[in-house]
């Protein structure tokens, strides 16, 4: 059951993010008017699976070094959103996921470094080979064509994201995943609340419902997200979780008429046989 969470939280992610794309498609929809609205229900729809769940809450949590880690989750958490929906606002949805792909391989080889238990050689081999196989990918005449803003969240994704990862591999150990989740939204819906939440008289109302939809789907897969990396550690979620942007990527092309790339596509048949060497093969 539990090497189901990462794949059913890539499946989730991925709806989620093809609505997002569709959202800022809208006129006056901007990434200020998205995130001033998006996190309160993000926070809305957390808290609805909290009481179904009823996770366990006491002081103790926000007790010593615990705080000032979820601190700054928070803040990591609010720098990544805005500059993922800055950038998502004016590039496509698949430049976006194929170089979302990139924070995968510093998050394993940090991860690998600052725990043990994650220093699973096997695994860290297919992942460097799947992370190798998409920066190929996306390699054309000898650089990346990138949008400055695109730059900007590449390199807070490169060096800023995979802290976040070792973070939340520390907080799992005390938190529950729903709980991290609640408290995490509800600080950045406040945050980004109090600066944009203005903007949201200009969210036209077709957009409305893709709103909803699409932090339903965000709050479920980030859920099962962070309670993969509790019971299976970071660099095998991060591994089966790979397959979000891939997802993402298709659904961009499908729906979004983004267009076809075919190194990309032999990049997902890639990754998508190492997931499942890595599913098959892993010691239970």
């Amino acid at each position: 059951m539990n090497s189901l969470l990462p794949f059913l939280g890539a499946i989730f992610q991925s709806v989620s993010f093809t609505l997002d794309k569709a959202i800022l498609s809208f006129k006056k929809t901007g990434y200020k008017t998205y995130v001033g609205l998006s996190f309160p229900l993000l926070f809305v729809f957390d808290f609805i699976i909290f009481l179904i769940f009823k996770s366990p809450v006491s002081l103790a949590l926000f007790a010593g070094a615990l705080l000032w880690i979820f601190l700054a989750r928070v803040g990591i958490s609010i720098g990544t959103n805005l500059f993922y929906y800055r950038a998502l606002e004016k590039d496509t949805l698949s430049e976006m996921t194929m170089l979302g792909l990139l924070a995968g391989l510093p998050v394993i080889i940090f991860s690998a470094l600052a725990f043990p238990d994650e220093r699973n050689l096997f695994i860290i081999a297919l992942a460097v080979i799947s992370f190798a196989v998409i920066i190929w990918s996306h390699w054309d005449h000898h650089r990346f064509e990138i949008k400055k803003d695109t730059l900007s969240f590449l390199i807070w994704f490169l060096f800023v994201v995979p802290f976040g990862a070792l973070l939340s591999k520390i907080i799992l150990g005390s938190w529950d995943a729903i709980v991290l989740m609640v408290f995490q939204d509800g600080l950045v819906a406040l945050i980004l609340g109090w600066f944009y939440l203005k903007e949201s008289a200009k969210v036209p109302r077709g957009a409305i419902l893709f709103l909803l939809l699409t932090n339903l789907f965000s709050s479920v897969g980030w859920i099962l997200y962070f309670l993969s990396i509790q019971k299976s550690g970071i660099i095998y979620t991060g591994l089966l979780f790979s397959l979000q942007p891939l997802l993402t990527y298709f659904a961009s092309v499908v729906f979004l008429k983004e267009g076809l790339n075919r190194k990309k596509v032999l990049a997902f048949l890639v990754v998508l046989a190492a997931v499942g060497v890595a599913q098959v093969l892993r010691p239970l």
